[in-house]
């Protein structure tokens, strides 16, 4: 099973491992709550090397991207990041993605672990002859600085802080570092790329700013708090961006794979992901069956939040509830009541 560069680092620092898209990465350090509420409360460092990303380059490169995702790159511009989806001819999500924009014929595409080879495929099968492409994950390291102190900290080691989907291009320890400001949690902070040779120095020198080490089991808390879906669960190939409700994430006037399809329900969707909360600590898991007044579903993620004090989750109901409807969810054979609300579960 593939291993990040820094797995060594990990184990030295007391972490707990777990296979996440086919490598073997680290859950937690310490424990979950601490490291969930240091990233809501100071600053947070995450090893996410397993995340693919490649590099798209040369004349046709636009149009490549523009024709495989259903957000519109071309609505941005060089320095910017953005975030996107790669869709079947159903509308369903193959995976949801960000591209990071470097130069003007210059991209870095971003996929989840487990989709990396599926969608570098994707694109080398669709793409004109002289677009190029490169594997970046096989060379670096993708850490994520997350938190309020996180942009300070990113300052002290890089010497600049990109914006909020902004990226920027630097140097550390006579190396390229590409950053952006994007994340997985909801706080500020950046996501930095750096050559696997001063990887372990980066990792070093956020710990020594502050940071925490953190594990992928506080990032699924911290992002499930903010209601952004994880492929695989709340995403996949059988739901749309519309069920979703990410229909922001589309960009309707330009052609892309699922375009046709997702007219076809985009004013009345089959079914809805729709946020709930439960009292007390009661946790609704994957799978778990949902009941509302009108209709049936079940839960895709669910899970204390450290930061609320009580259970919250999301879950496809069809078909979508109207305003008002109660809920109940099945756990360990009880029917619980639950509270349909709006996302974000937290405010930011």
């Amino acid at each position: 099973m593939p291993q990040s560069p820094l797995h060594a680092i990990h184990e030295a620092a007391g972490a707990r491992f777990t296979d996440f898209g086919g490598w073997s990465m680290p859950v937690q350090y310490d424990s979950v709550i601490e490291e969930h509420n240091a990233v809501r409360t100071t600053a947070g460092v995450f090893d996410v090397s397993h995340l693919g990303r490649f590099e798209v380059a040369g004349p046709g490169a636009l149009e490549l991207l523009r024709s495989q995702l259903c957000n519109d790159i071309a609505k941005i511009e060089p320095g910017r990041a953005q975030y996107t989806m790669a869709l079947n001819d159903e509308g369903g999500v193959e995976d949801d993605i960000i591209v990071w924009w470097l130069e003007p014929d210059r991209f870095w595409v971003m996929p989840n672990g487990t989709n990396f080879d599926e969608i570098v495929d994707r694109f080398k099968d669709a793409a004109a002859d002289e677009v190029e492409f490169r594997d970046v994950r096989s060379e670096t390291v993708l850490l994520a600085i997350q938190g309020p102190e996180a942009p300070a900290m990113i300052e002290a080691v890089l010497g600049f802080t990109p914006g909020r989907f902004r990226v920027r291009s630097g140097v550390f320890k006579g190396e390229s570092a590409v950053a952006a400001g994007t994340g997985y949690t909801g706080e500020r902070g950046a996501e930095v790329c750096v050559p696997i040779s001063v990887a372990e120095a980066m990792w070093n020198a956020f710990v020594r700013a502050g940071a925490k080490p953190a594990g992928l089991g506080a990032r699924d808390t911290l992002r499930l708090e903010m209601g952004f879906p994880l492929w695989g669960q709340d995403l996949g190939e059988t739901t749309t961006p519309v069920e979703a409700g990410l229909s922001w994430v589309v960009a309707w006037d330009h052609d892309f794979i699922g375009k046709n399809a997702l007219e076809a329900i985009r004013g009345n969707p089959p079914s809805r992901l729709v946020a709930f909360t439960i009292e007390g600590r009661a946790i609704a898991r994957h799978g778990y069956g949902v009941r509302t007044d009108s209709g049936r579903g079940e839960v895709t993620s669910g899970n204390f939040s450290p930061t609320l004090g009580y259970g919250i989750g999301m879950a496809y109901v069809s078909p979508p509830p109207m305003g008002g409807e109660s809920m109940t969810i099945t756990i360990r054979g009880k029917d619980v009541p639950a509270t349909i609300v709006n996302l974000p579960f937290l405010a930011k």
